[in-house]
């Protein structure tokens, strides 16, 4: 049994199959394309499900994940650290009080700091919108070397 379909394609396109047409077998034509594509996806379905166990698959991009983030926390916990060590002690004060650690990225006093910084990574983005995941991560982790290193100095002072 075949059945009859509707296909759309752009006005130049069907001016040059009507130029050809006498030329090819469409339906044929389509078929066999049809029929291939079908075929890669199946084989590729198929690929995923026998090649690679899934659940291997998934622990190991959580594994990624985990890794990559736990990599800007600590990068930014030791940017912090630095930071703590130039900084001028109103400005550590002033970032100490800082209520939303998202917006020091903008905040005026500290924008120009991390401008550069952002600016180098690419997986890192700062917009008017906001920040993104790994932005966020470097954020947090910076403000807990700030805080861990001002801990160790503040009874100093």
């Amino acid at each position: 049994m075949t059945r009859k379909i509707t296909l759309s394609i752009p006005d130049m396109l069907h001016e040059k199959m009507e130029e050809w047409r006498k030329s090819f077998n469409l339906s044929k034509m389509f078929q066999d394309a049809l029929t291939d594509a079908i075929q890669k996806k199946e084989a590729f379905q198929r690929r995923l499900r026998e090649d690679h166990d899934m659940t291997d698959i998934i622990e190991r991009l959580r594994y990624e994940k985990m890794q990559s983030e736990g990599n800007y926390s600590e990068n930014g916990r030791m940017e912090g650290i630095e930071w703590v060590k130039k900084a001028h002690y109103d400005d550590l004060l002033y970032v100490l009080d800082l209520a939303s650690l998202p917006t020091m990225v903008t905040d005026p006093r500290l924008e120009g700091y991390f401008s550069p910084l952002i600016a180098k990574d690419p997986l890192m983005e700062s917009s008017l919108e906001g920040i993104n995941k790994y932005t966020k991560i470097f954020i947090e982790g910076w403000h807990k070397g700030v805080v861990e290193f001002w801990n160790e100095i503040k009874e100093k002072i």
